[in-house]
């Protein structure tokens, strides 16, 4: 395999790219990779993928619905951590109601 075609096969698709980073779907490959696994890499990544035949460039309906699909992630890891954080304090009622003033003077 000639390099100089290689790298050069890599600087023309990367600059067929104009984003900062794109999202790439992977192909079935010889040493176990699998297929249809969508990834978020950058530009020059993407493009040694797909010169190498590992992975192709997602096309713009699959790049939404994957980017939705990280968005609900999120929002579903951020409001597991926001649960995990809540503290609860057990009371008697006898403290309740120190709180809350309902309890006649001179009873404590």
């Amino acid at each position: 395999m000639d390099l100089q075609i290689y790298y050069r096969s890599i600087r023309d698709a990367e600059e067929g790219m104009k984003d900062p980073s794109v999202v790439v779907v992977s192909r079935e490959t010889p040493d176990g990779g699998r297929s249809g696994v969508y990834t978020e890499v950058s530009r020059r990544v993407a493009a040694k993928m797909i010169v190498d035949g590992s992975a192709r460039l997602a096309t713009p309906e699959e790049s939404v619905g994957f980017y939705e699909q990280k968005a609900e992630a999120k929002q579903k890891a951020d409001q597991l951590a926001a649960a995990s954080r809540m503290q609860f304090t057990v009371i008697s009622p006898s403290e309740l109601r120190k709180l809350r003033g309902s309890v006649p003077a001179g009873k404590e």
